[in-house]
């Protein structure tokens, strides 16, 4: 199978069911995110809830597209991403993935609702750091540009959700009249229909969209495993010829071409050089070829090197405003390398799946722990009607609008920042409980240096020992 030796396709195999594993316990791990307020509130029966929540995680994975999964598969710079060595590739997926399930299931364990995206995120840092350490990485660790992207959605998502709930919670009660909403939910009884449908529906929104966002970050996942292990079989997208995309690279060419290299500053001049490097490289592959099965394998990896690097090169040139081009031209380049582009950012079918399932599954265990911490013990009172269905609407709404950009959120934490948004909007800032907030606030403090702390040092044990 992909024409490996035995030994390496079991820690390929390994390193996949270690991928599945994370996302089964990002399941359980956010579950309660999803099925907190319509079991704590007795709209559903345990059981159906967390079913329930597991085929719309499953459909939100399957219907996300791979947007924020790119963008976790690019936070490694374009140098760790391109090296063939399968054995570095191992050291890489396996220390970031071991990192992140073990502070995922410590976290778990005591019931405070970290982030599975703050894990996975600061994994992948720390293995890019830490590469950055070794001779052969030229001083390259992250790409600071998509980790700055992502730090910001991830910090700006919270204090969102806590403020649009305190402002919703305000709405609900200027102008609905009637208050069994604002009710502490009865401990046996369910609430009125009216009531039961509106929580059901934003358990669902909160489902789905946690399918699309933390889903797709699965699946950035088992790309990284992919590409690092098997660079040359997924170095492009199996189900497209590469041959297609001459045409846009011709365009790309023609645009770059047309750059003076005197209007740039002498990193841009640098970088303008390196573009036209990959893209002659490029040419040299496809030249007097006509048929796609007399492109070697490690010729297809070498095309998804020269894509990724003249990108990357490109980005800022083109931003600049000093570069005289029209705005014709940069369309046609922008239009031309998303062509290129689309060669390299995809997934294949069997990921999704693969990345849903365990999703799904993950979903119907393991609730039970986070669903009494955010019914009972971020506020000094329990949940009410309203508290739950304006949290999870809100915390929809910031899920949706971070997958719709291509960023990560994190479901968690702007669940309990909109959770603890509406238990001010009730009774002001002493209605938090300051010994649950604190848990919460450290657990948010903590993933990123920790996991980054974690995944860092097994890389660099890892490299050592190969």
């Amino acid at each position: 199978m992909f024409g490996l030796e035995p030994h390496v396709l079991v820690l390929l195999l390994l390193c996949l069911v270690a991928a599945c594993a994370f996302e089964f316990v990002n399941g359980f791990h956010d579950t309660a995110n999803a099925v907190a307020t319509v079991i704590y509130t007795n709209t559903l029966r345990p059981w159906v809830a967390v079913i329930w929540s597991a085929f719309w995680n499953f459909i939100g994975v399957l219907t996300g597209g791979i947007g924020v999964a790119m963008g976790i598969v690019y936070l490694l710079p374009v140098e760790s991403l391109v090296d063939q060595n399968i054995y570095h590739g191992i050291a890489m997926v396996g220390a970031l993935i071991l990192a992140a399930i073990i502070w995922n299931v410590g976290t778990w364990y005591y019931g405070i609702p970290a982030s599975s995206s703050h894990a996975l995120i600061g994994s992948i840092l720390g293995v890019g750091i830490a590469f950055s350490l070794l001779p052969e990485s030229g001083g390259a660790a992250v790409n600071w540009s998509k980790a700055s992207e992502t730090g910001v959605a991830l910090l700006v998502g919270p204090l969102f959700g806590f403020t649009l709930t305190i402002l919703l919670m305000f709405v609900l009660k200027r102008f609905v009249r009637n208050k069994a909403i604002f009710k502490e939910p009865h401990k046996r009884k369910p609430p009125p229909l009216w009531i039961r449908l509106i929580l059901v529906a934003t358990c669902t929104l909160v489902s789905y969209f946690h399918g699309s966002n933390d889903g797709q970050k699965g699946v950035g996942l088992v790309m990284l495993i992919l590409i690092g292990i098997v660079p040359t079989f997924f170095a492009l997208d199996s189900a497209k010829n590469p041959l297609d995309m001459r045409a846009s690279l011709a365009q790309v060419e023609m645009v770059v071409n047309k750059i003076n290299p005197e209007e740039l500053s002498a990193k841009d001049k640098a970088d303008l050089v390196l573009v036209k490097q990959q893209t002659a490289a490029l040419d040299r592959i496809f030249a007097g070829r006509t048929d796609v099965n007399k492109l070697p394998q490690s010729e297809r990896f070498q095309i998804r090197k020269a894509i990724l690097l003249t990108y990357s090169r490109a980005k800022n040139i083109m931003a600049s405003e000093k570069v005289s081009l029209s705005t014709a031209d940069r369309k046609t380049y922008d239009d031309a390398i998303a062509n290129m582009r689309s060669f390299t950012d995809y997934a294949p079918w069997w990921v999704l799946l693969m990345v849903s399932l365990s999703l799904g599954v993950g979903t119907m265990v393991g609730w039970q722990r986070i669903v009494k911490t955010i019914g009972e013990r971020i506020g000094k009172e329990h949940l009410t009607y309203a508290q739950g269905a304006s949290s999870e609407l809100v915390a929809a709404i910031m899920i949706g609008a971070s997958t719709w950009a291509h960023l990560p959120a994190s479901t968690t934490h702007v669940l309990s920042s909109a959770i603890a948004g509406s238990m001010v909007a009730n009774r002001g800032i002493k209605n938090l409980n300051p010994q649950m907030v604190r848990n919460i606030a450290m657990a948010w403090v903590l993933t990123l240096p920790v996991t980054m702390f974690l995944s860092g040092g097994l890389f660099l044990l890892f490299r050592a020992l190969i």
